[in-house]
């Protein structure tokens, strides 16, 4: 097939997807106000969470299998290109400060490697052969879960990870913002969120990255939720890595247990600044060796470590 026929067969292919279609009514916003332009832009932005709320029954499918996985010691592994695969890292690299996770946990993967995360790479993302090298890197497997990450849904190097993950055994999760996409056919978990043409003809970094944001949200928080990462709505797994967490820190676990920010003090230092095992010797009046053992003896459940400190 020549060049130019696979372009034009491409250009067809596209301009069939929602997520490309023109919208003549915004054809002279350029000549509107800055004003009326925020306003249009703002009122199509608030139309994102309904878009997502319509694919909620889907998301927590995809993070029920997932939560089974990671708490297995599974791995969440997200594969995307441009946009898509910016806010997958984005997401993935903001799990260790706010949950503990260790790096290789939540691994996000963008078409291009690193410096694709800055500056385009050109071809990149027309490689399925690409993400099936990147993932045996990883050394995918059955216990992992992959989240192929494409607006449009028919993104090369999504479509390779999921085919290759799934071949691989992996868990496969689809999120794209085209209904019937060939990247939601590849999964077996398929999240389509179908939030129309974008106000600039098929910039889908536009509310399509926004839905992608929310979910990716949705299935890192969550997930981490199911795996006792969180005592209530506290992030009581944080790592306090700097002062600001360190503060954090010293509040999460006066709001969990209502202790005096002396006695506070004292039982994070005798865990380490470890914000979990401070509640549960302030809560169950242990001590810090004998929280870390029900800790992880309850696979770091601090619900379950306090009913068998009680017990």
């Amino acid at each position: 097939m020549s060049e130019a026929v696979a372009l034009s067969a491409l250009r067809a292919q596209l301009a069939g997807l929602t997520t490309e279609a023109f919208r003549p009514e915004l054809a002279d916003i350029d000549r509107l106000p800055t004003g009326d332009i925020a306003r249009i832009m703002n009122a199509e932005d608030a139309t994102v969470a309904g878009a997502v709320a319509d694919r909620l029954p889907q998301i927590a499918a995809a993070i029920d299998a997932t939560a089974e996985r990671m708490a297995r010691g599974g791995r969440l592994v997200y594969a995307g290109a441009g946009t898509a695969g910016r806010l997958g890292v984005l997401d993935a690299s903001e799990c260790p400060p706010t949950f503990n996770t260790g790096p290789d946990r939540v691994v996000g993967l963008i078409a291009g490697g690193p410096g694709a995360l800055v500056a385009a790479v050109e071809g990149a993302e027309d490689s399925e052969e690409l993400a099936a090298a990147d993932l045996d890197a990883l050394g995918t497997g059955p216990g992992d879960t992959v989240v192929g990450v494409s607006a449009s849904g028919r993104t090369p190097y999504a479509l390779g990870a999921v085919r290759h993950a799934r071949a691989a055994g992996a868990l496969t999760v689809a999120l794209a913002c085209n209904a019937g996409s060939a990247l939601g056919r590849a999964a077996e978990h398929a999240i389509e969120v179908v939030v129309g043409p974008e106000l600039v003809t098929g910039s889908t970094r536009l509310k399509a990255g926004t839905a992608q944001k929310l979910v990716l949200n949705m299935i890192s928080t969550i997930t981490m939720i199911r795996l006792g990462k969180t005592y209530g709505n506290l992030m009581v797994d944080v790592r306090a890595s700097n002062d600001k967490l360190r503060a954090r820190s010293l509040h999460i676990v006066s709001l969990a247990t209502g202790a005096p920010d002396a006695e506070v003090q004292a039982a994070l230092a005798e865990t380490g600044g470890e914000a979990k095992n401070a509640i549960l010797v302030l809560l169950a009046g242990v001590d810090g060796a004998t929280a870390a053992r029900l800790l992880r003896e309850s696979g770091g459940h601090l619900r379950a470590a306090l009913r068998e400190a009680s017990g």
